[in-house]
């Protein structure tokens, strides 16, 4: 008897542009509706300047994908931020020569989070859900007692470069360090998910039990991909801590935000499809759109209103999609 690699099943498996014609579609429109709408959006500077804000939540959504394409989710991203910034504060407090271990430290934590969130994910069996919004509780109330609401310290300058400087380009003017940064991660994280590892992610969330019957360690990979989501985290926190500086708030909400930038990207919530470009796009799109409504004057708290149409309907297709599937098997 002869087994097939879950991974190489290319006729279950979505391709890297599933899903990112739509999203591209709709930011297109809303990247040229900024053009009009603001004065900044004439020149190259303003869009630039977008992708410097939006490069964080990007950089979640690459982590988030790999949770959610797998079957799983991430809750814990957001305070997790907060956290890595908060440490990073006080274990600098200024002191440029710390700016050397506090980056692999803060880095070295995410993944830990991450790890920790796998393990008791895959080897207690405890739904991902309550394992990271868990997480996300244990983080906040850590970071409370340890600041007690008033976060201590100062990121260096050097620690801060990275998240508000750039270099300068003839005709497009400065680009900033983070979106260098965001292009070599867009650029790893689509070779990985061309590579093995990644298709098996893919097959994990649309189908354990053949990635299991053909060989495949369902865990290690589910685990890994909670470690990359923890490191992704830890890159944004290095990011909004030279943007925004220190604040016991810098990730409030993010881990609502990135899951639906994600979903916004055509990921189906549950795993087994969705491309890891189209979900960094959901997220530029998510940034262009809230941009363009403070453009237009419209209240803030439409944010979340429409963070969670987006979020219900991702649900109800994921669900009406898995409904049609037993459908389907119930009359073969």
């Amino acid at each position: 008897m002869t087994t097939t690699d879950p991974a190489s099943r290319p006729s279950r498996l979505p391709r890297l542009a599933d899903g990112t014609a739509p999203v591209l579609a709709v930011l297109a429109v809303l990247l040229v509706a900024l053009a009009f709408a603001g004065p900044a959006y004439s020149e190259p500077a303003g869009y630039l300047a977008l992708l410097k804000r939006a490069a964080p939540l990007m950089i979640l959504a690459i982590g988030q994908y790999f949770v959610i394409v797998s079957g799983g989710f991430d809750l814990s991203v957001g305070s997790l931020v907060t956290a890595e910034v908060v440490i990073a504060a006080r274990l600098i407090d200024g002191d440029e020569a710390a700016t050397l271990w506090v980056i692999p430290f803060v880095l070295g934590f995410g993944a830990l989070v991450g790890l920790v969130n796998g393990l008791i994910t895959t080897r207690l069996l405890v739904p991902s859900f309550i394992v990271t919004l868990g997480m996300l509780l244990v983080l906040d109330g850590a970071v409370f007692l340890w600041t007690g609401g008033s976060p201590r310290g100062a990121l260096s300058e050097a620690f801060r470069t990275i998240g508000r400087e750039g270099f300068d380009v003839p005709l497009l003017g400065q680009v900033p360090w983070s979106v260098l940064l965001l292009a070599a991660l867009v650029a790893a994280a689509v070779l990985f998910m061309r590579g093995g590892t990644g298709r098996m992610l893919v097959a994990i969330g649309d189908n354990e039990t053949a990635v299991r019957l053909g060989g495949g360690h369902v865990e290690r990979l589910r685990t890994l991909a909670f470690v990359l989501s923890g490191l992704s985290a830890a890159v944004a926190a290095i990011l909004l801590g030279g943007f925004a500086g220190v604040s016991a708030q810098v990730g409030d909400g993010l881990e609502f935000r990135v899951i639906t930038a994600v979903v916004l990207g055509g990921v189906v919530l549950g795993g087994g499809r969705g491309s890891v470009v189209a979900a960094m796009a959901g997220a530029l799109t998510l940034e262009a759109l809230f941009s363009l409504l403070n453009l237009l004057g419209i209240s803030g708290g439409l944010e979340s209103a429409v963070q969670g149409v987006i979020i219900i309907a991702a649900v109800a297709y994921a669900a009406s999609g898995r409904s049609v599937f037993r459908t389907r098997k119930g009359t073969s």
